[in-house]
Formats: C-alpha cells, structure tokens, sequence
C-alpha cells in the first residue's frame, strides 16, 4: 500500500498550520513555498478539507487558511478520509456487492483487518503529536514535513 501524494501534501498543509496554530490564517502562497509544492494543487486540497471541516479559509489580504479545532483534536485518521475517503483499502470490504467473489474470496477479511489496523495508527495521532515530534528533532519547525 502506497500514500497518495494528497494524503501526503494534505498532511504536510494541516501540519503547517497546526505549527502556527492562534496565529491567524496563513495564505496558500506561503504555505505551498514552505512545503515546496504547488499553490494550485494545495488549493485543491485545502477545498476538500475545508469541505470536511478539518480548516477554515478567508478571502481577501489578511486571508488565508486556519485548522478548524486544536490540533490535539485533528487526527491523522480524520485528514486521510477527507482525502482519500473512508472505503477502505479494498472496494469489495465495505460493499461485498462489488465483487461477484466476495463470498468466497479468503482475502478480503484480511484487506479489512489491514485497513482497520492503519486506521487505528492514525487514529493515535494527532496534529499536535507530530508538532512535538518535530520539536524534539528540529529547531526550525517548518523544515520538517516529511510525511
């Protein structure tokens, strides 16, 4: 299983603002010269985590964007759903209708016992949690973004 870049970049956007957190709103601009990625593509992504509720956005020169909650309150659970949904790894494990095997396929209760177990690891972690990761590896907050 691979991350898709817009869980990635989205979690990478969410960190940035959970590092500024009570600072007011952050444009799109800086956020995407932080992390080094396409203003267009992170307005595409901001839209759908505003949509989900997870940011805040404001027009005009003091505009930009804001985490919604605390950061002790946004888990990485809730960023990948509102990115990539909450489907599962695998079609057929929510909706068995999909596949004309799924009563007899011996994998698809292992594809939804994987998909539950990384949910349950993401669900541990918070935004708040990977600001004081990066404060215990770096001095300069923004330089981490990794995800």
């Amino acid at each position: 299983m691979k991350l898709s870049t817009r869980t990635r970049y989205g979690a990478r956007a969410m960190l940035d603002l959970a590092f500024d957190y009570g600072k007011g709103p952050i444009s799109s601009k800086e956020i995407a010269e932080r992390q080094d990625l396409s203003q267009k593509y992170l307005e595409n992504l901001m839209t759908t985590l505003r949509s989900a509720g997870l940011i805040r956005s404001a027009r005009g020169p003091q505009g930009g964007h804001v985490l919604a909650c605390p950061p002790e309150q946004i888990t990485l659970r809730a960023i990948f759903e509102a990115l990539e949904g909450a489907g599962g790894f695998v079609e057929c494990t929510t909706d068995p209708t999909l596949c004309g095997r799924s009563a007899d396929c011996v994998t698809q209760e292992v594809w939804a016992q994987m998909y539950e177990a990384a949910m349950a690891v993401l669900e541990e972690v918070t935004l708040a949690d990977l600001v004081r990761r990066s404060g215990e590896r770096r001095s300069n907050a923004h330089a981490m973004y990794y995800i």
